[in-house]
């Protein structure tokens, strides 16, 4: 499972949609089946289209030495490239209600010595999420210029970054993640969202992180191997 999710050399054009690691209905009542199958099925899969879509494009530019479209298609490729990163991991880093653990050790160190304590650090994570302007993602990230975790919140995919960070636990704050379970009220999902994190998994991803490694699938393996 490590080696596939670690990924090989994607040609251009040629992204997809990665599978959930669980069943439609395993993240209910807090997410339910029809929000995940749309969100996964088609809005996903969208910027797996339009990432495909705006690589393929600017072969063609290369191809023809013609950079007229190119401030539009550099555009598409940071949205799509970015939306299509954010949600495979968002997939990843989410189970069961009571099945996701708690924070391994890296993590908890980590979290302690940069957040003052785990509280600390939930507080921020969450408000930060539920406070992005119009639509985005709250984001953990491990940023290996300074060697520790940082919270950022993203509008859209790809705006308000630092660069060179690694995401290593995000929460989708567009309203499509939540709108059909919990209407307009983001800070309810947020909160409810909480029960669903994997630290199984955000310790993994941490680990690899320090690595300068970013898997687009899961990283562990559940009790039946999958």
């Amino acid at each position: 499972m490590l080696d596939q999710a670690l990924g090989r050399y994607v040609p251009p054009g040629k992204h997809k949609l990665p599978p959930l690691p669980y069943p439609y209905n395993a993240l209910e009542p807090i997410i339910s089946a029809d929000t995940l199958k749309i969100h996964h099925d088609r809005h996903h899969q969208t910027y797996v289209d339009g990432l495909n879509k705006a690589e393929l494009a600017l072969v063609r530019a290369r191809e023809r030495n013609n950079f007229t479209s190119v401030k539009y298609w550099e555009n598409e490729l940071a949205f799509n490239g970015s939306g299509h990163i954010l949600h495979s991991i968002y997939w990843t880093v989410m189970a069961p209600a009571g099945c996701g653990g708690e924070p391994g050790p890296c993590t908890s160190r980590e979290i302690n010595k940069y957040f003052g304590d785990f509280d600390s650090f939930l507080e921020q994570f969450t408000n930060a999420a539920i406070k992005v302007e119009a639509s985005g993602w709250g984001i953990l990230v491990w940023n290996p210029a300074w060697k520790h975790l940082e919270i950022l919140t993203a509008e859209k995919h790809q705006n308000l970054t630092q660069w060179g960070t690694i995401p290593i636990l995000v929460v989708d704050t567009w309203e499509h993640a939540y709108y059909l379970d919990y209407q307009y009220n983001r800070e309810a999902y947020v909160r409810a969202w909480l029960e669903l994190i994997n630290w199984f998994e955000v310790e993994n991803r941490l680990i690899l992180a320090m690595e300068g490694q970013l898997p687009l699938l899961q990283t562990i393996c559940d009790d039946e191997g999958h």
